[in-house]
Order: structure tokens, then C-alpha cells, then sequence
């Protein structure tokens, strides 16, 4: 067996809990191998909507399907211990279900008030971070000096934690924004201890051992990243990217998966771009079409209810994702967003700064926010179809107009578009044959 990957290709927000959720009934075991609370994967079935920030988007297929939050993975207790609640309360067995890495790393009170620091003391050169403490919480783990979960279980986890602490509270001071011995941090550190010690009630495990005699058992797994590849660390808009590498690579060094072991990779892409915070983005529309876009396809934060920047599909930050993950199968979410439109652009080229045209995407892109330097996207227009899509139960429901947009995307990046959605219900997919 080997196990599937299924991850954003543009900056996050493509949809990704809501595949996890109809693909996740096919698979044995759903593992989350990267990210933290600040990625939220929406939901949406019989009428409700749910937003999980660390928990696997498979906890709700049922069965004795078995969900694994991976060591590449960073956990709040806290913020865990209030979506694991809110799920137990929604009728989720998940102390049953639900297995975490001993390898995974804590964020701690203190990262969250350097993730403010830290944003405060950079001004108008922010990243545009939740404020969720991912960044510092990656950093210690990279500098080794990181807490992990399996850390919690030790004699000595007290003295750990206190040491990591208090090496904070100095940087903190540096900053000016010392919490010590304020009421406020007593109690966020008092919510935090209990929160481990509700984490202690869960399964900890060796998740890297587990996925792998799991795949030699022949139960088939997959791989639920967080986030999108135009975020990645390495690969995405740097330094306005997340703090781990959201691409393919990432299911193997955040599960302990071999590159052979991986089967197919499975990309996510809105009809359309978003994203959400600082940083480049070529496509972005500034006019009324964007504002119809992010209004008609909701376009806020799962998490943080951020207004999402929107703009057109970009096939040259697409074509280069379908490259660094290797994308099998692509799947398009929002086309009914654009059921409006009588044409569609979609971005194929960047003329640069100094006149050349590339298809490749480029070591930078610019910056919107400043002005200069920016990459121009060049576009091809294509017919609108003017048609509700969200009716449409097959392919063979679709208009053409449509199908003429799906075949042209699918020329364009050289890999079929296996699955499309036409609304945010799971019953709003259409698998294509």
C-alpha cells in the first residue's frame, strides 16, 4: 500500500477539509502532517458547519476509522481542548478515534505573545501571521529547543516547560512586553497546564512507527496537509510563506513517510486565487469583480474571519505547484463563485519589471503592497457559462461553457481534473470519470 497526499496548490484556503471529508470515507486512516490552529478546514453536511484548526478532517466518516495528528504538526492544548470538546459535544467519539505523535510540538503561551511581539516590532514589513504562536513555536523546534508532546508524559516536564519559559520571558523583555508575574499570564499558563493534562487523556503514540506497519498491514491512509503550496517555506512567496513546508515533501518528513511510499497526490485549486495577509499576489483584483468575488464566495477566514484578497486563477503559480508536488489528480472547488461572469481571465504568463514574459514562476513577484517591482499578469479571456452550477450532480449536467474551462485548465497543467465542486455541501461534488 501507499499512502495518498491531498494539499492546497495556491495560498491556502482552497477547500481542502471539505475533499478530506468526501475522499475520506475511501481511506482506512487520515493523518494531518503539518501546520497548527492557524489553518481551518471547513465543513459543511446536513445543515451545519463545522471549522477544525489541528483535528483531521476525517473525524467525521465514522467507522473505526482511525485519525493521526503527525509530528509535523504544531499543537496549542489549549485550542485543541476546545475543538476536541465542541466534537465530543457534536456526538465524535474522538478519544477513540484519534491517535497524536509524541513527536509534535507544543505552542505554549509564550509563543503566541512573540508571534505579537515579534509582528509589532516589524511595522508596515509584517507577514500578516494570526497571531497563532506557529512561527516561534517552528522556530524553537528548528533551534532545538522545542517542547514536544511526548515531552508532557516525562518525569521532568515540569522543569522542561519552566525553562522554556522563562528563556522567553527574556526575549519578551527585550521586546518590552514582559508578561511576568501579571495576573493575565498567570492565568493563560494555568489554562494552558490543565490543557495538557487533558492532552494526557489521548492516545500518544509513535505516529511514525504506526503509519508505516499500518501501510505494511494494507490499510490505505491519507495525507491531509494544511495551508497551500504558495506557503510553503521554500517554495512559496518568502518570506510572506507559513513556517513549514506545506508541499508534498512535507506528508514524508511530517509522518516519517518514505517517498516511495506515496501513492497519489491530490491538488486543490479554486477557480479563482485568494489569500489572505501580506505578500505577493499577481492576480489580485482591487475593483468591484473583486469584491463579487470574495462576497459571492465568502471569502473570510475560517479562523481568524479575515477578508481573503481575491483575484484571478493564476495558471503560472498553478503550473508551478502541479510541479514541486507532483500532482496526480487536480481538484476545483468555487466554479459555482463565477457562475455570475459573462468571460472568465485567467492569468497564463508575468511580463517583469524589465519587459520579459515567463511562464515560469519567478524567484519574486513583487510585492502589492509596495507598488514596484510588481509582476504583470498577462491573461487570456475565456466565455463565461452563465449557469447555476450548484444543481449539477455529473459531469454530464454541466454546461459547456464550463466543461470548455475545465478542459482548458487541464491542457494547461497536463493533469486531469479528477473531482469538481459546485458548493460547499458534500453532496455539491461531482467525480469525474
Amino acid at each position: 500500500m501507499k499512502a495518498d497526499i491531498l494539499l492546497g496548490l495556491q495560498w491556502g484556503d482552497e477547500g481542502k477539509g471539505k475533499i478530506v471529508d468526501v475522499l475520506a470515507p475511501k481511506y482506512d486512516i487520515v493523518a494531518r502532517f503539518q501546520g497548527g490552529p492557524n489553518a481551518g478546514h471547513t465543513l459543511e453536511f446536513d445543515g451545519h458547519k463545522h471549522v477544525l484548526r489541528s483535528i483531521p478532517s476525517g473525524v467525521f466518516a465514522g467507522g473505526s476509522r482511525v485519525n493521526v495528528i503527525g509530528n509535523g504538526v504544531v499543537l496549542d492544548p489549549v485550542l485543541f481542548r476546545a475543538e476536541a470538546e465542541q466534537l465530543e459535544a457534536d456526538g465524535v467519539d474522538l478519544h477513540s478515534i484519534l491517535k497524536i505523535s509524541k513527536k509534535a510540538h507544543l505552542i505554549m503561551p509564550t509563543h503566541r505573545l512573540l508571534d505579537a511581539a515579534g509582528e509589532r516590532a516589524k511595522g508596515a514589513s509584517k507577514i500578516g501571521t494570526t497571531g497563532k504562536g506557529i512561527g516561534p513555536t517552528y522556530t524553537d523546534k528548528v533551534s532545538r529547543r522545542g517542547l514536544r508532546i511526548g515531552d508532557t508524559v516525562q518525569p521532568d516536564f515540569d522543569a522542561r516547560y519552566q525553562s522554556a519559559r522563562d528563556a522567553h520571558i527574556e526575549t519578551l523583555e527585550a521586546f518590552g512586553a514582559s508578561p511576568a508575574g501579571t495576573p493575565e499570564f498567570a492565568a493563560m499558563e494555568k489554562e494552558w497546564l490543565d490543557a495538557i493534562e487533558y492532552l494526557r487523556g489521548y492516545d500518544l503514540i509513535d505516529s511514525e512507527h504506526f503509519v508505516n506497519k499500518e501501510l505494511d498491514g494494507g490499510r490505505s491512509i491519507l495525507c491531509e496537509g494544511a495551508q497551500g503550496t504558495m506557503l510553503d517555506v521554500d517554495f512559496g512567496s518568502y518570506p510572506f510563506v507559513t513556517s513549514s513546508n506545506t508541499v508534498a515533501a512535507g506528508a514524508c518528513t511530517g509522518l516519517g513517510l518514505a517517498p516511495g511510499r506515496i501513492g497519489r497526490v491530490y491538488g486543490i485549486f479554486k477557480a479563482y486565487c485568494t489569500r489572505v495577509g501580506s505578500g505577493p499576489f499577481p492576480t489580485e483584483l482591487f475593483d468591484e469583480t473583486g469584491a463579487t468575488i470574495r462576497n459571492i464566495g465568502h471569502e473570510y477566514g475560517a479562523v481568524t474571519g479575515r477578508e481573503r484578497r481575491c483575484g484571478w486563477l493564476d495558471l503560472v503559480a498553478l503550473r508551478y505547484a502541479v510541479m514541486i508536488n507532483g500532482a496526480t489528480h487536480l481538484i476545483m472547488m468555487k466554479s459555482d463563485v463565477l457562475d455570475g461572469f459573462d468571460t472568465i481571465k485567467v492569468c497564463t504568463a508575468y511580463r517583469m519589471p524589465d519587459g520579459s514574459i515567463t511562464t515560469d514562476f519567478p524567484f519574486s513577484v513583487g510585492n502589492n503592497a509596495e507598488g514596484a517591482g510588481i509582476a504583470e499578469p498577462i491573461y487570456e479571456e475565456l466565455p463565461g457559462w452563465r449557469t447555476v452550477l450548484s444543481s449539477a450532480r455529473s459531469e454530464e449536467e454541466l454546461p459547456e461553457a464550463f466543461r470548455n474551462y475545465v478542459a482548458y485548465i487541464e491542457q494547461k497543467l497536463g493533469v486531469p481534473v479528477a473531482v469538481i465542486s459546485v458548493g460547499p455541501d458534500r453532496e455539491e461534488t461531482i467525480i469525474r470519470h
